[in-house]
């Protein structure tokens, strides 16, 4: 079949990408590697697996790999086979992952009812360019993985792990970054854009060891390993994450996306960041195109809405691209725990910025007190759950994400200030009186350290903001959006 070819000329540059695919692609911009660009080198095979999945075409097919060391082949193709296939409810695979947060397809035991049967593929079945295919690996028994970050608890997911394998019109170059698995207009961006010259070198810090799961000190290697695997992300509460490797409550999220990135604004040897920076980026472009297609965000609930934000507007910076970084106003639809959950006000201790909320700060119909509270006095609370959610599952997991921003002068592109108020308020607001009035009209007692203010829950992010937060490195370059919004 003859394939149709566009030509597309984008910041002096020419390319030539497959009908149906968008190449983002400038011209190298100051700091960019550009010893990753060029074609790709494609192999002839019928069998390709990745992270444990194994995919069998009815005849031998072109694959390729993207920077990140995901797999594509060239197109259409037929898969005849996958190990392990889906049976009996599990390991399932799905042919390009819905955009909504109330199904899921890979294991029958996932929670919440959401499991649905009839997404899960039919052997055998084609794939064309434009199509995504994720395949999961179940685990034996429910809760039996360790919970990444919070090993103390056990992970409630029933998917240990996932692939990806995603089929093109056309070859794409050696440094294109996966397009995201529900993006079906399959956005290409490429590694050889990278802004790494935005990325500071600082000396990095050290925390006092903790509890176990708790990072006192970060190494890239590590990190890039957390996040080598795709981070699938639509189904609400986490619950079928693949529990093997990604958290399955924001909480962690948060913690992992704050200290993922503060790590690469460290001086470690640019050979240990770069999988890591590639890795990032790759969860912060699956993220944006989950939205694009529809999702309907992370919405506040507790911790479970943390963590998404930051990598979409990180990945539009280091990519340079506006359209990123400005995505909220394209996608309105797109919520975030850390936005619903800040806002500016007058608080009852006098704070101006303040948690608005287990939901966010219009609160639950159904629900008295999920909403805002902090502007009435304690006695007149009509719930503590917000303030039991704001000391141990919110606040105290998002200070890597906020000093990071705060670093890289992202505050316009995150365009929520009340955010970054609230996190500094966190940080240094001594609480000493507050809990002593909480207690007093509530019963409620707050004064164990790590329910105080002034705690991140991680040694090493906690010695990051002692050391940066009022000693931020200047700027590069600017990072405002067009259109932000203000008011």
């Amino acid at each position: 079949m003859q394939c149709l070819l566009l030509i597309v000329a984008i910041a002096g540059s020419l390319v030539t990408v497959a009908s149906g695919a968008t190449l983002r692609h400038q011209a190298g911009p100051p700091g960019a590697d550009v010893s990753r660009a060029g074609a790709t080198e494609l192999i002839l095979t019928d069998v390709v697996s990745q992270h444990g999945t194994t995919w069998q075409f009815t005849d031998k097919v072109r694959v390729g790999r993207f920077v990140n060391g995901d797999s594509y082949v060239v197109g259409p193709v037929t898969i005849a086979a996958i190990a392990p296939g889906p049976q009996n409810g599990r390991n399932g695979s799905v042919l390009n992952l819905p955009p909504v947060n109330a199904r899921s397809c890979f294991d029958s035991r996932v929670s919440g009812g959401r499991y649905d049967p009839r997404l899960v593929v039919q052997l055998p079945f084609v794939m064309k360019p434009g199509d995504a295919l994720v395949s999961s690996i179940s685990v034996e028994t429910m809760r039996e993985l360790p919970a990444p970050l919070r090993p103390a608890d056990r992970s409630h997911s029933p998917v240990r792990s996932v692939a990806v394998l995603t089929c093109l019109g056309e070859p794409v170059p050696a440094d294109a970054f996966r397009p995201s698995y529900c993006d079906r207009q399959q956005r290409i961006y490429l590694a050889s854009n990278l802004r790494r010259d935005l990325l500071p070198r600082l000396p990095p810090a050290e925390g006092p060891p903790g509890e176990a799961g708790w990072v006192s000190k970060a190494d890239p290697r590590e990190w890039a390993d957390r996040f080598q695997r795709p981070w699938i992300d639509t189904c609400a509460f986490n619950f079928d994450v693949p529990a093997e490797y990604m958290p399955h409550y924001g909480r962690e999220v948060g913690r992992a996306v704050g200290i993922a990135s503060l790590v690469l604004m460290c001086d470690f040897p640019a050979e240990q960041k770069e999988r890591l920076l590639v890795n990032f980026v790759q969860y912060g472009i699956d993220l944006l195109g989950i939205v694009r297609a529809g999702h309907p965000g992370w919405p506040a609930h507790g911790g479970h809405g943390s963590g998404r934000k930051w990598p979409i507007v990180f990945a539009g910076i280091l990519l340079g691209d506006p359209e990123i970084q400005g995505f909220q106003g394209k996608y309105p639809q797109a919520r975030f725990g850390e936005d619903m959950q800040t806002m500016h006000g007058t608080g009852w201790n006098g704070a101006k910025a303040l948690y608005a909320g287990h939901v966010g700060a219009a609160g639950s119909k159904s629900e008295k007190g999920w909403g805002a509270y902090e502007h009435l006095h304690p006695s007149q609370w009509q719930s503590m759950l917000g303030e039991n959610y704001r000391r141990c599952c919110t606040s105290n997991a998002w200070v890597g994400q906020a000093l990071a921003a705060h670093i890289m002068h992202a505050e316009s592109a995150w365009n929520h200030d009340a955010f970054f108020d609230y996190v500094d308020r966190w940080m240094e607001e001594d609480d000493t009186e507050s809990i002593k009035i909480i207690q007093q009209a509530t019963g409620q007692d707050y004064s164990a350290g790590w329910l105080r203010q002034g705690q991140a829950w991680d040694p090493f992010v906690k010695a990051m903001w002692k050391k940066f937060r009022h000693n931020l490195p200047p700027a590069v370059a600017p990072t405002v959006p067009p259109g932000r919004n203000t008011e």
